[in-house]
C-alpha cells in the first residue's frame, strides 16, 4: 500500500470517504448493539458509549487538532506524528487503568461497561490519533484503509453476539475488534515515518503552551456539557433515557456525516464567495438545506412500520420512535447553528467561544428541566429547544457582524 502524499483532489476524496466510513461505522455499531441487547442492557451500553464519545472528542481536541495545524519540514512532521500517537497510547492507557480499577468491582451494567471501556480505551483512542497523523502526512487513504478494516471486523463480531449480551461483553468485543485496524495503522505509520529522529517526544504535549489545552477547553464548553449531563442522567436517574436518546440520535447518523463535512470543508468553500454578505447567504442556504434534510429524515423515520423499526434498533425502537419529532427538530436547529458558526468563524473567530459557553450551559439546563417536566420525551424537547436557541443567537451575532462590516 503506497505511502506517498496524495494529490489535493485524491486527498480530499479520501478524507471525505474516511469521515463517512468512520461516522457510519459508529452508527452501525450502535444499531447492532441495540439489536443484540435488551432495552435495559442497551441503556447501559449507551451510557458507556456516551462516555467514550466524550473521551474521543477530548482526544481530538487535545491531540488531533493541534497536530492538524502543524506545518514545516517533513522530518519535523514525522516526529510530531509519532509523539502524538505515543502520547495518546500512554495517556489513554493510564486513564483506562484508572477507569477499570475504579469500576470493575461495582455492581450493575453501567459499571461493568465502564470497566470494559477502561480495558479497550488505549486501542480505540490510539487508532483515532493515527487517523489525524495520516491526515497531517497527506496520506488520508491510509486512514481510510484502517477504518475500513475496523468496520469490516467490528460489525460481524458484534452481530455474532447472542441476543441479551451484557454491556461489558459488548464493549469488550467492540473495542478489541479495533486491534487489527490499530496494528495496520501502526505499521503504516512506522513505515511512513521511518528514520524520524529528533527531540520531539510525547512529553511535549504536556507543555503548558500546547494548543491542545485551549482546544480541550473549547470542546468542554462547546460540546461536552450536554453529553456529561446525559451521562449524569443515566447514572443518577434513568439509564433508559440515555438509551432512548442514543437510539433516536443514531437514526440521524447521516446528518452527523453531513455536519462533519460542513465543518471540515465549509470554511475554505465559503471563503471563495467574495464578501461577508455573500458568505453569510451561502451559509444560510446550506443551513436551510441541511435543516430540510433533517426534517425529511424525521418524517421518513416516523412513517416506518414498527416491524422495520425493530429490525433497526431492536427493543429500543419503542422508546426511540417517541422521540423522533423532538430529535428531528434538534437536528434541524443544529444544521442552522453549525452553518452559522462557520460563518462567524470567518467574520469574527473570537466571537464563537462565548456563545459556545453560554448556550452549552443553557442546553444542559433545558435537558434537565425537560426531563423533570416530561421525562424522556421532555429531555429530548429540551435538547431541541437549547439547539434552537443557540442557532438563533449565532445568527443574531452574524447579523451584528455584518452590520459592523457595512458601517466600516
Amino acid at each position: 500500500m503506497g505511502g506517498r502524499p496524495a494529490s489535493a483532489a485524491s486527498a480530499a476524496a479520501a478524507s471525505v470517504a474516511d469521515q463517512g466510513v468512520a461516522a457510519l461505522t459508529n452508527v452501525a455499531v450502535v444499531i447492532v448493539a441495540a439489536r443484540q441487547s435488551t432495552v435495559d442492557d442497551f441503556a447501559s451500553f449507551a451510557v458507556v458509549y456516551t462516555v467514550f464519545a466524550l473521551l474521543l472528542g477530548l482526544t481530538g481536541a487535545y491531540v488531533g487538532q493541534p497536530l492538524a495545524l502543524r506545518r514545516g519540514r517533513e522530518s519535523a512532521l514525522h516526529r510530531h506524528c509519532r509523539a502524538s500517537v505515543a502520547f495518546t497510547l500512554y495517556a489513554s492507557g493510564a486513564l483506562g487503568a484508572v477507569l477499570a480499577a475504579a469500576t470493575v468491582a461495582l455492581p450493575g451494567g453501567i459499571a461493568g461497561g465502564l470497566a470494559a471501556l477502561g480495558v479497550v480505551l488505549p486501542v480505540v483512542l490510539t487508532q483515532e490519533a493515527l487517523r489525524y497523523a495520516f491526515a497531517v502526512l497527506r496520506v488520508p487513504h491510509l486512514a481510510l484503509a484502517s477504518d475500513v478494516v475496523r468496520g469490516a471486523v467490528a460489525l460481524p463480531l458484534l452481530a455474532a453476539q447472542p441476543y441479551g449480551t451484557g454491556p461489558a461483553r459488548m464493549v469488550l468485543v467492540w473495542g478489541l475488534s479495533a486491534l487489527p485496524a490499530l496494528a495496520l495503522a501502526g505499521l503504516l505509520l512506522i513505515r511512513r515515518t521511518r528514520g524520524a529522529r529528533g527531540a520531539v517526544g510525547a512529553r511535549a504535549l504536556l507543555d503548558p503552551r500546547h494548543l491542545g489545552r485551549r482546544f480541550a477547553v473549547e470542546f468542554g464548553v462547546g460540546n461536552a456539557g450536554s453529553q456529561v449531563a446525559v451521562v449524569g442522567l443515566g447514572v443518577l436517574a434513568d439509564p433508559l433515557a440515555v438509551g432512548a436518546l442514543r437510539g433516536a440520535s443514531t437514526l440521524f447518523g447521516p446528518m452527523n456525516v453531513l455536519f462533519n463535512a460542513a465543518t471540515g470543508f465549509g470554511p475554505p468553500l465559503l471563503g471563495r464567495h467574495g464578501g461577508p454578505h455573500r458568505q453569510a447567504r451561502a451559509a444560510g442556504l446550506a443551513g436551510g438545506v441541511l435543516a430540510a434534510v433533517a426534517v425529511a429524515l424525521a418524517l421518513a423515520l416516523s412513517l416506518l412500520p414498527d416491524a422495520a423499526g425493530r429490525e433497526i434498533l431492536g427493543d429500543t425502537w419503542e422508546l426511540a420512535v417517541e422521540l423522533l419529532p423532538a430529535t428531528g427538530s434538534q437536528y434541524a436547529a443544529m444544521a442552522l447553528g453549525t452553518c452559522g458558526l462557520l460563518t462567524l468563524r470567518l467574520l469574527s473567530p473570537r466571537a464563537t467561544l462565548p456563545l459556545q459557553v453560554v448556550f452549552s450551559a443553557f442546553s444542559v439546563c433545558c435537558l434537565l428541566v425537560g426531563y423533570g417536566l416530561g421525562g424522556i420525551t421532555g429531555a429530548a424537547w429540551g435538547l431541541a429547544f437549547g439547539s434552537a436557541a443557540k442557532a438563533a443567537a449565532v445568527w443574531a451575532r452574524v447579523a451584528l457582524e455584518l452590520r459592523t462590516v457595512v458601517r466600516s
